[in-house]
């Protein structure tokens, strides 16, 4: 009997060990789900669409986007936590879903550090700091002059509650010592309609939602929050060379899978995503939306989420921001 059991064992390790290429090797044979977790024509859904593009050409299977919107993200990244782990549903991931919502909802419906399995980091872009030109400011220091001598006085639009331009802002109150008030709206569009009718004085938001309104002079861009100038506004210093430094935000977004994936269809769709952000129609499209490719491995993605994690985590405790 023992001597059966030693054989069944070893049997099925076998079996295991050729069944994981086959797997791969036939993978895909049908089309595959990625999942916008935020409403069609955010950068979430053209990204996934690009990439999408891009993918379904190489894999000879159709890669099909589907928005699913809210909550944050919560509700299409908890339909793909909750997806068989076959590589057949994905998510076009934000920053916010992996790093920051787990401290802003009381309630999340997946755990974010073990729903997932990272594939590659796709493309992060930089956040502005912008102001109405009714703001006796056009340096960030003659700003953070001008704020620390008003406390409380100048009012800043957002997104929303925990989007990342609220964590932006809070992220600057907390790195320079000032005090700003900030004034949620439901979306990106209403905040930056209102600042460019003066009423609000400023806000932190991304190039494609604002660049048309800074090129015609609507509003005044004081600051970078990425590493490097956005080649975009090439005379738009970065918030650090204005004189906080270690100051830098972006937004992000990346593909995952459901936590337990093989590893082999998860290589093969880092590899896939690789090409594609090499191609030169990705890399002219994201330039224009002021955008960086990455395409970094799955270990890079998981070890740059967890370092995103702990830093948004630090963050949102400091500025006491109540989880909703």
């Amino acid at each position: 009997m023992v001597a059966w059991m030693r054989i069944l064992t070893v049997g099925l390790v076998l079996l295991t060990c050729f069944a994981s290429p086959a797997v791969a090797q036939k993978y895909p044979d049908r089309p595959i789900r990625m999942i916008a977790p935020f409403p069609a024509g955010g950068l979430a859904d053209v990204l996934a669409r690009a990439v999408g593009d891009e993918i379904s050409r190489t894999l000879g299977q159709p890669l099909i986007v589907e928005n699913r919107a809210g909550a944050g993200g919560n509700v299409g990244a908890d339909a793909v936590a909750k997806a068989e782990p076959d590589g057949y549903t994905l998510l076009m991931s934000s920053a916010g879903i992996l790093s920051a919502n787990q401290f802003l909802y009381a309630k999340m419906p997946f755990d974010p550090e073990k729903a997932f399995t990272p594939v590659s980091l796709v493309a992060d872009m930089s956040i502005l700091l912008v102001v109405h030109p009714k703001v006796q400011a056009r340096t960030l220091a003659e700003f953070l002059a001008l704020a620390r001598a008003n406390p409380d006085k100048l009012n800043f639009g957002s997104p929303g509650i925990g989007t990342t331009g609220h964590l932006a802002l809070a992220y600057f109150m907390h790195a320079a010592n000032v005090r700003l008030t900030h004034v949620p709206y439901r979306g990106a569009a209403p905040s930056v309609q209102d600042l460019v009718a003066g009423q609000t004085d400023g806000t932190f938001d991304n190039p494609p939602t604002i660049i048309s309104h800074i090129r015609e002079g609507r509003i005044i861009p004081l600051g970078v929050t990425a590493k490097e100038r956005l080649p975009l506004l090439p005379d738009v210093p970065t918030i650090q060379e204005a004189g906080i430094p270690d100051f830098e935000a972006s937004s992000w977004f990346g593909v995952v899978a459901p936590a337990g994936t093989p590893p082999e269809i998860i290589a093969r769709l880092h590899g896939e995503i690789a090409k594609a952000v090499r191609q030169p129609a990705m890399q002219r499209f994201t330039h224009e939306l002021g955008a960086r490719l990455v395409g970094n491995t799955p270990e890079g993605f998981a070890r740059f989420i967890r370092d995103e994690r702990a830093k948004w985590g630090e963050i949102i405790r400091a500025a006491k921001i109540a989880p909703q």
